[in-house]
């Protein structure tokens, strides 16, 4: 599936779905929101103090109670279940961020002529191929700094041309971009 670009250029690939359900029913848009405020609040410096005075109170308890087996078991049993539960809200709010983060990354790849198009939602990819992507991203690293050189074309670069052989019907001139 391709889509056109802005300036009226060649089409491009479409940016893939990552997530097949196309519309969020209310449950899972309410969860969503429950799950962000939650864990927005849970890492407050008053939720620390909170969890921090819940264990202050218990360790004063523990003479009246004679530090018997319940008295353990109540902290224990307590921070078994906010563990249990707040493992799926901070994983669904950490998901919907990471989600984000690689769309902002895909649209600039996209956004930038020279970038490696190859490497939008690579995140789908296996990890045996995100490895042999990354030993050659380390070689390159390591080539750059054995010929200190601050950056490198990581495509093969293509024979030279005429000047304006790149004027090509829908090409973005980068005339005045201050970055080159």
């Amino acid at each position: 599936m391709t889509t056109p670009t802005k300036d009226g250029g060649a089409p491009r690939r479409a940016l893939p779905r990552r997530n097949g359900n196309r519309h969020a029913g209310p449950l899972r848009i309410a969860f969503d929101h429950f799950a962000g405020k939650v864990t927005q609040w849970s890492g407050s410096p008053f939720a620390f103090g909170m969890a921090t005075g819940a264990v202050l109170v218990w360790l004063v308890s523990g003479p009246f109670f004679h530090y018997s087996e319940t008295w353990q078991l109540v902290i224990n049993t307590g921070t078994t279940i906010v563990t249990f539960l707040m493992v799926f809200l901070i994983q669904q709010s950490q998901n919907k961020d990471s989600h984000a983060i690689h769309l902002k990354l895909d649209e600039l790849l996209w956004a930038m002529e020279d970038a490696d198009n190859s490497l939008v939602d690579i995140e789908a990819l296996d990890e045996d191929q995100i490895e042999v992507i990354a030993r050659r991203y380390q070689d390159l690293a390591e080539h750059a700094r054995s010929t200190k050189q601050s950056k490198e074309k990581h495509r093969k670069q293509a024979p030279a041309r005429e000047p304006d052989a790149d004027k090509a019907p829908g090409h973005r001139s980068r005339e005045g971009d201050s970055r080159r």
